[in-house]
């Protein structure tokens, strides 16, 4: 069956999500004037990424509230455990107005979109909240490419889980072998969609990650995509496209 749609990852696909981040935690920790207390800039963000990734994953899994889970990375990351909650969600708002005027796409996105426009359906599956990431799309100028954005907070099935790639393609309307999956992450993101029946696309913008999974095709970036899709070798060996 030929591909129809083309289903995305966000962060770190489409969004610059680890420059943004990176950006935007520096210059509140120097607007804190606290940025010396965790060495370097890497090194603030890496314990930053460490904290936000533990505690999203509880969230994920049920414990505790949106909200909640903010306020326990401000809590854990400045080491004030008894800070209020007014405290912690005032520090973390200003964190996100840094990071917010940070925010870009990746310059072969708009690109690639036009080019598949004609061709392909396209949609969203981020194991994020729409409350997250239906604002950001909009800020960006892309909320209008999807047809569809589908969330794992709200759907409580989370990537690489099967039923997560399959909730996104019912959303289309669209068995899995008509969609192809593009996101950052080779386990998360491409070998759960291969797992579940769509075609498998690793965008490896950094390269020099190895081969990924069998059966995933990686790319470096999104100007290669338009090809793959039209070859659609899924079935054969893994794309020449490296």
């Amino acid at each position: 069956m030929p591909i129809r749609a083309v289903l995305w990852d966000i962060d770190d696909t489409l969004f610059d999500y680890t420059g943004a981040d990176a950006a935007g935690l520096s210059r509140h920790l120097q607007a804190e004037r606290i940025a010396a207390r965790y060495g370097t800039p890497a090194q603030a963000l890496a314990l930053w990424r460490e904290i936000t990734d533990r505690n999203w994953a509880r969230f994920a899994a049920g414990e505790g509230t949106f909200q909640g889970q903010r306020r326990d990375r401000v809590r854990e990351f400045l080491e004030r455990p008894a800070m209020t909650d007014g405290e912690a969600d005032a520090w973390f708002d200003q964190y996100v107005a840094h990071y917010k005027a940070a925010w870009t796409v990746f310059p072969d996105v708009v690109p690639v979109l036009d080019a598949l426009a004609a061709g392909y359906r396209h949609g969203v599956l981020t194991n994020s909240s729409t409350v997250n990431q239906d604002p950001k799309l909009r800020d960006l100028g892309l909320r209008d490419r999807f047809e569809v954005l589908v969330c794992a907070v709200e759907l409580g099935i989370s990537k690489p889980e099967a039923g997560a790639f399959l909730a996104a393609c019912e959303a289309l309307g669209l068995p899995p072998a008509e969609v192809a999956y593009v996101g950052d992450q080779p386990e998360i993101d491409a070998r759960g969609a291969r797992d579940a029946g769509l075609l498998a696309i690793w965008l490896d913008r950094d390269g020099g990650r190895g081969d990924g999974p069998d059966g995933v095709h990686r790319i470096e970036g999104l100007d290669l995509l338009p090809e793959l899709l039209a070859a659609d070798t899924r079935f054969g060996a893994r794309s020449g496209i490296r």
